[in-house]
């Protein structure tokens, strides 16, 4: 319906869109701001795998967050995939997202070897 793509390699650069933490079947997302984050996480680690990327390979992620959203839960998050790559990160305090239920919001930018196929 948006059109729109929820990861895009060009050479070595893979774009992640930003990720809310949709869930399958249609469920409900956690209705903690941890649980939403690690949500989004798997779906954008998911999306980087599928593009030929890492977490090793994320150089920036963008953290949109509502008011309702604790921030030093989806810090925890956002640590326990990306600790030890340290990208340059950006935490956003935004009105609301698409839906209320979604509380937060994730985009990563990786940059990898370019492909040669």
């Amino acid at each position: 319906m948006v059109g729109f793509s929820r990861a895009v390699r060009v050479g070595d650069r893979v774009l992640v869109s930003g990720t809310i933490a949709v869930m399958p079947d249609g469920a409900d997302p956690p209705p903690d701001s941890y649980g939403q984050a690690v949500r989004c996480l798997e779906i954008v680690v998911a999306a980087l795998a599928e593009a030929g990327a890492t977490p090793a390979d994320v150089v920036r992620t963008r953290l949109l967050l509502t008011p309702e959203a604790d921030f030093d839960e989806v810090a925890r998050a956002h640590g326990e995939v990306f600790r030890d790559v340290r990208p340059a990160s950006t935490g956003l305090f935004v009105h609301s997202l698409v839906d209320p239920r979604y509380h937060v919001e994730i985009e990563a930018e990786a940059v990898v070897a370019p492909r040669t196929d």
